[in-house]
């Protein structure tokens, strides 16, 4: 059995695997994972709606899943920029690697991976997490 050393991290898929990659290896290392699929079509992000969101709220870190051509998923991604901290990692994988140029405003304080992170990325993104737990 793993154990667990250290908070939660949110992974927010636009896909709906049943256990994603994402999780399966962040768990393995000891990291709890919350799986968000985002609102339902032609609904509101609670973050966006002002209502909070316990998900968010309770980690650690994010990885989030983008298309940043929907309006929804770039006014996301500044929330996260407004409520996560400086101390929060957030990492995004974009469904298309050409918007890193075509947003690159919107990104410029937020790591991107342009492809879906590997066990390596993963390992590296958990220590980050670990790192900011640690210095809170």
């Amino acid at each position: 059995m793993t154990e667990t050393r250290e908070g939660a991290i949110l992974v927010d898929l636009a896909s709906e695997d049943e256990v994603p990659f994402e999780r399966d290896f962040l768990e393995k290392i000891g990291h709890p994972v919350v799986i968000c699929h985002g609102p339902a079509e032609g609904s509101l992000c609670p973050l966006l709606a002002g209502e909070g969101c316990d998900k968010f709220e309770s980690a650690h870190g994010v990885v989030f899943e983008l298309d940043l051509d929907r309006p929804q998923h770039r006014a996301i991604v500044e929330r996260y920029r407004q409520v996560a901290g400086a101390d929060m990692p957030i990492k995004v994988m974009l469904t298309h690697a050409d918007q890193a140029q075509r947003y690159h405003d919107l990104l410029v304080d937020i790591e991107v991976w342009t492809h879906r992170p590997n066990a390596g990325d993963l390992d590296g993104f958990a220590a980050e997490v670990e790192a900011a737990d640690r210095f809170k």
